[in-house]
């Protein structure tokens, strides 16, 4: 039977979410998925705090670089950062629930690029984030023929 592009996605983020132990450590949810796209949140809690009391910097990107791996590995194949970059607009406060937004830009041969939008439970954009992506090869699952 042949699996639609979602079930792929699905499966996909299912098999890295098993394996993804810095995401769930930071306190990570999935919260969807599918062809190109990803979301994932966290809440901001004490110990992702910085010397300024707001949520530290290292936090909201590795956020935003899991919102991005989970979107361009949601074609079964293995894809890996070729370079990220990203904007810090606003500070994330202790308590803020913020949720990472992965859309794909465009896809050609090995490579992708992808941008993540940060936001807090308010809707106010916390960073703008840019991730490249490269295809390495392997899947995350055997599709069946």
């Amino acid at each position: 039977m042949q699996l639609s592009p979602q079930e792929i996605a699905e499966r996909s983020a299912a098999a890295m979410w098993a394996r993804d132990d810095a995401s769930q450590w930071l306190g990570c949810s999935l919260d969807a998925v599918a062809p190109g796209s990803a979301t994932l949140s966290m809440t901001v809690e004490t110990h992702h705090t910085n010397g300024h009391d707001i949520c530290h910097g290292g936090y909201i990107f590795t956020l935003a670089d899991s919102a991005f791996a989970f979107a361009c590995n949601s074609y079964n194949q293995i894809v890996v950062a070729q370079h990220n970059s990203i904007t810090f607009v606003a500070p994330g406060a202790l308590g803020d629930r913020l949720t990472a937004v992965a859309r794909e830009v465009a896809r050609f041969g090995r490579s992708g690029i992808y941008d993540v939008r940060v936001e807090n439970q308010n809707g106010k954009v916390i960073a703008e984030f840019r991730g490249n992506s490269r295809v390495i090869g392997g899947k995350h699952f055997e599709e069946d023929a």
